[in-house]
């Protein structure tokens, strides 16, 4: 998935301690991606840390109260907070059940190159996330030497 050309503002309001938490297990689960030994392994965690990403937004910009229709997907929430995500969050909700076959062990659900694909993606989506949210970008990845 390429990343629309978005003009961000920095919020205006600062960004609860939530946020920083959501997006510090968001990265550690790029890097727990980057090292796994499965296919399935790589890809349900890639999806989660995008999931998490997600839900770092919704706790920086969603705002109490509104209608009470129970649980929802974060990515049902995710472009009613943040429009200029909608596509993102369309693209990590079609492979919402990819990553529940994944992580209940189906064989061969997830090919190598899907879940590389989806790590980049994953990686490319929480940093986006951190600029909406006027944070630094820090790598989850480690440097190799």
């Amino acid at each position: 998935m390429s990343s629309p050309s978005l003009s961000m503002a920095v919020p205006s309001a600062p960004v609860p301690a939530a946020s920083y938490e959501l997006l510090d297990v968001a990265r550690h689960g790029l890097s727990l991606s980057a090292t796994a030994s499965t296919a399935a392994e790589r890809y349900a965690a890639a999806h989660l840390a995008a999931l998490r990403a997600a839900a770092a937004v919704l706790a920086s910009r969603a705002r109490p109260g509104g209608s009470r229709r129970g649980p929802r997907s974060v990515w049902v929430v995710l472009p009613q907070v943040a429009p200029e995500l909608g596509e993102w969050a369309a693209f990590f909700a079609a492979g919402a059940g990819k990553r529940a076959s994944a992580e209940a062990g189906m064989v061969g659900v997830v090919t190598l190159r899907e879940a590389d694909d989806l790590l980049r993606d994953a990686g490319s989506f929480v940093a986006l996330v951190e600029t909406i949210l006027g944070l630094p970008h820090q790598s989850a990845f480690p440097l190799v030497g």
